[in-house]
């Protein structure tokens, strides 16, 4: 291995670590996307998103958007999830048929915090580079080795961070482009009980990869106080390798082979996963001096998730979960009024529509569509440095897991589950020029 790529690999376990508390729990994200990339755009609900005038930090949709920055300048956003989830377990059956019960858990979530970084330095009038740093994907849900819905899933963490390199141009005083490439690392964590009622042991699968993506963007400014912005952020193909192990599995395989469970041993795992692109299109319009109605549409391509498939390098059979994501929109509308030079007040709606279809709901994916009410503000302590802080209920349709028949559940029995979720985030920057 080169000193290179000793050193980004030394990076980028560096910054797992310091963004593990990054993994958002599945009580907040439509699918497992992150947006909240921005107190500033969350105070709107990401209305404006792709488009807006007011720092950095949107970028994240529409690298064009560096070119906010006039000066070198430096914007650091945190977002705290606390999130509720309500597990109501109706039935619940293993491999050979026998009930284990309707034992239920109602703390699979735990609050995490989702940090994002932005640096802009204007190489000249007209052109701004740019560095982020953003946990893009995360999942995490963690039921406990207990629950009667164990063989299907026990805990579930997917994690992602990107380091993103950007150029953002303007091309004259109607229209910027930018343009990223991001280097992004991933590690994914599956854990079940494996067997069956009568002979019980665990599995937990860890892997990791790396991948690389982009970004382009357009802004347009047709009239002064008219801002369209499209931003797209491709897809990334992530290889991942890693290893999965048994513990309590010597009974398991005993007096079970009717039921063709494979020989569980530790060995080595893969699994080919593409995460999804996303279009982002924004408008800022200003209504009057103070006060600017911000819009956006964005569609996920969650129809690039078709399976979890996993590939034991021995002779265990594949592991497979079926997705069959659909690609889905997201909808926001916001204001933003200047209440004086030093205060700016933001609030905003959304419509955050889920992937996950009835039919392959999961306990690993136990998705509903959601609604966001968002409110926020910035204070400028001066003409420098600003803070801004945001809050936002997320408010989740209630859905049922009903995995009875599906040929992917085999070996793991069937469940009938309820869940109730909600979220609230609160979200706090720091903004800097200098």
């Amino acid at each position: 291995m080169t000193t290179s790529s000793q050193s980004r690999q030394v990076f980028f376990k560096a910054s797992l670590v310091a963004v593990s508390v990054a993994t958002a729990s599945i009580a907040h994200s439509a699918g497992f996307s992150l947006n909240d990339h921005s107190a500033t755009a969350s105070g709107t609900a990401l209305a404006g998103a792709a488009s807006s005038g007011a720092d950095i930090s949107f970028s994240y949709w529409n690298p064009a958007l560096f070119t906010n920055a006039t000066e070198t300048s430096f914007y650091g956003s945190a977002a705290y999830v606390s999130p509720s989830m309500e597990t109501t377990v109706n039935s619940a059956s293993g491999a050979r048929g026998g009930s284990l019960g309707t034992t239920s858990t109602d703390d699979s979530v735990s609050s995490a915090v989702i940090p994002s970084l932005y640096f802009a330095k204007p190489i000249n009038d007209k052109t701004v580079a740019g560095i982020s740093l953003n946990a893009p994907y995360g999942l995490s849900g963690d039921y406990g080795e207990d629950w009667a819905g164990r063989f299907h899933a026990t805990e579930t963490s997917i994690e992602d961070i990107a380091l993103s390199f950007s150029l953002a141009h303007k091309v004259n005083n109607k229209v910027s482009l930018g343009a990223s490439v991001q280097y992004h690392q991933a590690e994914v964590v599956l854990a079940s009980a494996v067997g069956s009622s009568a002979a019980e042991g665990d599995g937990r699968i860890e892997a990791d990869a790396d991948a690389i993506g982009y970004s382009l963007g357009v802004l347009f400014e047709p009239v002064k106080g008219t801002r369209i912005g499209l931003g797209y952020r491709s897809e990334v193909d992530f290889d991942f390798e890693g290893d999965v192990t048994y513990t309590d599995v010597g009974t398991v395989n005993f007096g079970l082979t009717s039921l063709n469970l494979p020989n569980l041993v530790n060995t080595t795992v893969s699994d080919s996963l593409t995460f999804p692109d996303i279009i982002t299109l924004s408008l800022d319009q200003e209504l009057t001096k103070k006060l600017t109605l911000g819009l956006t549409a964005m569609r996920t391509g969650w129809s690039s998730l078709d399976e979890l498939r996993i590939d034991f390098d021995s002779t265990q059979s594949d592991s497979v979960l079926t997705f069959n994501f659909e690609d889905q929109w997201f909808y926001s509308a916001g204001l933003t009024y200047e209440h004086s030079d030093k205060l700016t007040l933001r609030t905003g709606i959304a419509m955050d529509n889920s992937p996950v279809t009835d039919e392959y709901r999961s306990a690993r994916t136990p998705d509903g569509d959601r609604k966001w009410l968002s409110f926020g503000g910035t204070y400028s302590f001066n003409d420098m440095t600003s803070a801004t802080f945001a809050y936002t209920r997320v408010s989740i349709d209630d859905v049922t897991v009903n995995r009875s028949g599906n040929s992917d559940d085999t070996s793991r029995g069937n469940l009938n589950a309820d869940y109730k979720t909600s979220a609230d985030v609160f979200s706090l920057a720091v903004n800097t020029t200098f």
